[in-house]
């Protein structure tokens, strides 16, 4: 029996990109559900990756690539970049016969030996997406009470949440992978474990050919994970590997392991924010890292429950990750890019929110009730330091946290719980 399709926000993007361009690229972490959305809009699939069928598919790159082609449109070709030859096909059948909506390729890496087999960008006929793991809101966890689209839009806001900070860090352990969804009692905790276990033994291999020492590459990632949602320093996470870990890394082979998790779409960097200023205060530049779910952080870092509800302070950046996850894709779906500020005194706000008229928006995170107050104070300060005359007025202040309540506050701060956010 076929299990029934979840809708994913990324849904209506896919739709969209296809009725005005040739092809639609969407890449992302594996097993956060590319091949299973790209199928639920496919007429025909071809996926690459089918070992029985590797000498039939050798032979087609070598002599007729085109043939890849063939199948009822929209045709998905799953894991493209294992074959590359296949970007150069489609480009010239859309240039040779002008359809739009014509393919789907999906992939889980970016991968620099696909890229550098492309003979051509694809630039006006190939479009790209990034997906991610399930939102809230996609997995059913958040009731969706409360709009992004209606904040930017300055309207009235309500919402009561169900989740209580068990459930929240509950959901936070599971993360969301669709997989997880489908399995009953603790097992579901156990999907990220695995991923991470395949992340380290498996992806990075393949990702670009290279051979890495996994033990490095497990301490990497928990050094990631235990600096998640901050602007840390490459040298910090090479002291951290080096002094926590207790392996030898170089500088340069760091820098090798980070940019293969980011080839995986698993390592993430929010930019620093280029708002206009009254001050001539110094920015931080260097960007704050995030990982793809939140439950990469707590599975590479082995914690437990327990752990988690007694460390808090560590607990809410992990729900930091958590909210840019969801923030994230409810963003690319309103075609908004995600930002954050920290100046050289260490004044930081979490998110910066900018749309594509330059509408804009600051977030701030917090995991409890209590800390509302200092947040709304936090981000009433950082407007005073902004130049509204070159910037604009923001189209919102916003206080996203694990309580309970979303309402409007009397100075205009949005007060949102993530159990009722959507897109």
């Amino acid at each position: 029996m076929m299990k029934q399709y979840m809708p994913r926000i990324i849904d209506d993007v896919l739709k969209n990109k296809l009725e005005y361009m040739g092809a639609v690229v969407i890449e992302g972490a594996k097993w956060c559900g590319k091949s299973t959305t790209a199928k639920n809009i496919a007429k025909s699939v071809i996926e690459l990756q089918d070992p029985d069928k590797k000498i039939q598919y050798d032979n087609i790159r070598d002599t007729k690539p085109s043939l890849f082609l063939e199948g009822e449109k929209p045709r998905l070709l799953d894991e493209w970049q294992m074959y590359p030859v296949i970007w150069d096909s489609i480009r010239t059948d859309v240039d040779r016969t002008g359809l739009k909506g014509s393919y789907i390729l999906t992939g889980s890496t970016n991968s620099l030996d696909a890229e550098e087999s492309i003979m051509h960008s694809g630039t006006g006929r190939i479009t790209r997406l990034t997906m991610r793991p399930m939102s809230l809101y996609e997995s059913h966890d958040s009731d969706g009470s409360v709009s992004l689209r209606d904040i930017i839009d300055q309207k009235d806001i309500s919402g009561v949440s169900k989740l209580e900070l068990n459930d929240l860090i509950d959901v936070m352990r599971r993360g969301g992978w669709p997989e997880s969804l489908n399995i009953d009692g603790d097992n579901k905790y156990k999907v990220a474990t695995e991923y991470v276990h395949s992340l380290i033994n498996n992806e990075v291999k393949t990702v670009d050919g290279s051979q890495r020492d996994k033990i490095k590459m497990e301490a990497v990632l928990k050094s990631i994970s235990r600096n998640i949602s901050t602007n840390v320093k490459q040298s910090t996470i090479i002291n951290d590997v080096q002094n926590v870990f207790f392996q030898e890394i170089s500088k340069p082979t760091a820098h090798d392991y980070l940019n293969a998790l980011e080839k995986l779409f698993v390592l993430e960097y929010v930019p620093a924010t280029n708002l206009n200023l009254r001050s001539p205060v110094q920015l931080r530049t260097s960007p704050k890292i995030e990982l793809v779910d939140p439950s990469i952080v707590i599975a590479s870092l082995g914690l437990s429950k327990n752990d988690l509800l007694n460390d808090l302070n560590f607990t809410g950046f992990i729900f930091e990750n958590l909210c840019y996850r969801d923030l994230k894709i409810y963003a690319d779906a309103l075609d908004a890019n995600l930002f954050y500020y920290r100046d050289n005194k260490d004044f930081e706000v979490d998110f910066i929110l900018k749309m594509a008229d330059d509408k804009w928006g600051a977030i701030e995170v917090k995991l409890g009730a209590k800390q509302i107050e200092e947040a709304a104070q936090n981000l009433l300060k950082f407007k005073s330091k902004v130049d509204l005359q070159k910037s604009g007025e923001p189209a919102f202040l916003m206080v996203l946290t694990a309580a309970n309540l979303s309402y409007v506050r009397n100075d205009g701060i949005y007060v949102v719980s993530i159990g009722n956010l959507r897109n």
